[in-house]
């Protein structure tokens, strides 16, 4: 019998410059995950909630709130990109292309841009990726580059989080 022990993800000796994931999940935007984000977040502005407001705005239907958007692709790339991370370092050239619309499927690829040792934290290293969404006719929707940093593969702070079983090992 074998252990397979909870390690999920990429650590920083797995990423190469050049390679693209194409990440496995897509994401099917619904009506209620526009209408709960956009009050969770305190965004007032009605073309995300009300469709008579948005029927007379340009795309003439309610388009999701961009925050959400962004999310979403974002969370669609962790795992193979982040899965393994300390944390993000930041974003850049974020780029909304094409809107996203309730009903839509998101999508998203990333390209390892670079990759450098951390200077402060030997158990981890800096990876740079450029991220795009994908909707699910192929249009890209959105765009960004971000820099996170990753566990080395030995880097302890991953590792032996899942607790022993009072009860004793599962049989």
């Amino acid at each position: 019998m074998a252990l397979h022990q909870a390690r999920p993800g990429r650590y920083y000796e797995d990423f190469e410059v050049g390679d693209v994931y194409q990440h496995p999940l897509g994401r099917t935007i619904t009506e209620a995950d526009n209408t709960w984000f956009t009050l969770l977040t305190m965004n007032t502005n009605q073309n995300h909630f009300n469709a008579d407001f948005a029927a007379r705005a340009p795309y003439g239907k309610v388009i999701v709130n961009s925050g959400l958007s962004v999310a979403v692709v974002l969370g669609i790339s962790v795992s193979d990109m982040s899965q393994n991370a300390v944390m993000n370092l930041g974003w850049e050239e974020i780029k909304l292309s094409h809107p996203v619309f309730v009903g839509d499927t998101v999508y998203a690829e990333s390209i390892v841009l670079d990759k450098r040792e951390s200077r402060s934290r030997p158990y981890a290293g800096i990876v740079t990726c450029r991220t795009r969404g994908l909707n699910q006719a192929g249009d890209e929707v959105m765009s960004w580059r971000r820099s996170v940093m990753i566990y080395r593969r030995d880097a302890p702070h991953d590792k032996d989080y899942f607790p022993v079983a009072k009860t004793g090992p599962l049989t």
